[in-house]
């Protein structure tokens, strides 16, 4: 009797340790699951603030100018008239041209890497990729003006003249005076410094796609082109997009390499070899010299601006890898 009285008195003794250690656990999982959904609400909380202090900053530039600033390419700071067609423009030109050098370059880094290098070679290039993705923009911005912006002044840009100016359309592109600073000088430059970003990322999505793939597609008598074109693409090409995509919000937010080489000026004008300015490149120039409530108001409200074209462009990218998604989950 003693002995069925000690084996209950341990198996009550264990259900209870269990119940305890059970509700333990809940709670644990209870209060990570708070902790977890706190930090995904703070992003939400300073992206809605950031905003929000954003849109009220700029809200006299807005109400005195209505939707007018949006399109208009006054910026006079004396007589108090501004406008942001001619930053948003910038701004969109420069990334478009970077984009338009960044992405075949950056493929092409991340097959050579993947597909084509020898293995003794594969880790120093990416490790060189790495630390040029580390280099401050400053420094590209820097390195643009004294060693680049020489070269465009000097040789690309009478080549671009004579070549390509006499052609109906490209001739309105790459025509204008051998400056070397642009919005052609900006967009390479921009494009140098986001092909680190997007070639790594690349490269490390092309590396998940199982070897027996490619090995069943090079039995079959593919070749490199073909394997990386019809199995590797599409196997990593959500991925790949928002990679790029990534690449696209370095480019249209960078500050201090546009503000060196784009030459800062409030004209609107279709060649790419004329100096402009660009969102952050005019806030970065004139804050300090803001000297008026309106003229401050007006760059805060281009921050605002800037901020609305990085969400909508990362928005699209959030639809177009959904949609992609949803397409290869009904293949």
């Amino acid at each position: 009797m003693s002995a069925n009285s000690a084996i209950t008195t341990t198996m009550t003794t264990a259900v209870i340790d269990a119940d305890r250690r059970n509700t333990r656990d809940a709670r644990a999982d209870g209060l990570f699951r708070w902790i977890v959904a706190a930090a995904g609400l703070f992003v939400l909380v300073a992206l809605g603030g950031a905003a929000l202090s954003m849109l009220w900053g700029g809200r006299e530039a807005f109400s005195t100018f209505g939707f007018g600033f949006l399109f208009s390419t006054d910026w006079d700071a004396v007589n108090h008239k501004f406008g942001a067609l001619v930053p948003i423009y910038g701004t969109l030109v420069t990334a478009l041209i970077a984009m338009v050098i960044a992405i075949p370059v950056s493929f092409g880094i991340a097959l050579f890497l993947t597909e084509v290098a020898p293995n003794w070679l594969r880790g120093p290039v990416a490790a060189a990729i790495e630390l040029l993705a580390g280099i401050p923009s400053i420094i590209y911005g820097m390195w643009g003006l004294f060693v680049f912006v020489p070269i465009m002044g000097e040789y690309v840009t009478p080549w671009l003249n004579d070549h390509l100016g006499h052609w109906p359309l490209l001739g309105a592109l790459f025509t204008g005076p051998p400056l070397g600073i642009g919005m052609l000088t900006a967009g390479i430059v921009l494009a140098i410094m986001v092909i680190p970003f997007i070639s790594s990322v690349m490269r490390e999505v092309f590396l998940t796609v199982p070897t027996r793939l490619k090995e069943s597609a090079y039995a079959l008598g593919s070749t490199t082109w073909e394997v990386v074109w019809d199995v590797v693409l599409p196997y990593t090409r959500s991925a790949v997009i928002g990679g790029i995509f990534l690449g696209l919000g370095r480019a249209l937010g960078e500050t201090m390499a546009v503000t060196f080489v784009l030459g800062n000026a409030h004209q609107l004008t279709a060649s790419l070899l004329m100096p402009g300015n660009s969102i952050a490149a005019t806030i970065a120039n004139e804050f300090t010299e803001a000297d008026s409530d309106i003229y401050r108001s007006s760059l805060i409200a281009l921050g605002f601006l800037l901020f609305v074209v990085t969400f909508i462009v990362l928005a699209a990218a959030k639809l177009m890898l959904r949609r992609l998604t949803r397409q290869e989950g009904t293949t």
